[in-house]
């Protein structure tokens, strides 16, 4: 199974590092695949220790894919990290074993600590949509236009029913991405 959350990490310097992810779950084996070169991948292997930020404000997502890498945070309790402070749960996660490749290694990682913050009330429709264009934003330089252009009008229905002004701003932030890319083509 997979699960989209939020990764974040921090350099030896203490510098934190917000990723959205999808990490695989096995169990209780967390596999964490990070694309070669990324600072997640890098503040890991570093750190050996990440938190996995159970988040429902789809904002995160968007903005750490548009450059709005500025939330605020709390500490980890059992490691050193950083916790999203609008997380609504996170698990503190501990790096035991590498696969190594030359793309996309697999992290495994067990969890050492998780903490329940607020109930999670469920997602409505737009928050489904950020979060797939948020998906399709990464994949700008991997898809063909066409395929992302189709994908995003679909999603935008769902959008346009169910989005409250969090989802519309995140919305807003891929939207205008996509408009960079295309005028760079």
């Amino acid at each position: 199974m997979i699960q989209e959350l939020i990764v974040s990490t921090q350099s030896r310097a203490g510098v934190v590092h917000f990723a959205p992810m999808g990490i695989h779950l096995n169990g209780d084996e967390i596999i964490i695949l990070p694309f070669r070169p990324s600072t997640t991948l890098n503040n890991l292997l570093e750190t050996r220790v990440a938190v996995l930020n159970y988040c429902d404000d789809v904002r995160v997502f968007a903005g750490c894919l548009t450059g709005r890498r500025d939330w605020a945070v709390q500490a980890a309790e059992k490691i050193q990290g950083a916790v999203l402070a609008c997380a609504l749960a996170h698990s503190e996660v501990e790096l035991v074993r590498i696969e190594d490749d030359d793309t996309r290694p697999k992290l495994f990682c067990k969890t050492i600590h998780t903490v329940n913050h607020a109930p999670f009330m469920g997602f409505n429709r737009a928050q489904y949509a950020v979060l797939e264009a948020a998906i399709l934003i990464s994949r700008l330089a991997m898809l063909p236009l066409e395929k992302i252009e189709t994908e995003i009008n679909y999603l935008r229905i769902g959008l346009e029913k169910t989005a409250g002004d969090k989802e519309l701003e995140a919305w807003g932030w891929l939207m205008a991405v996509i408009e960079q890319h295309k005028a760079s083509l």
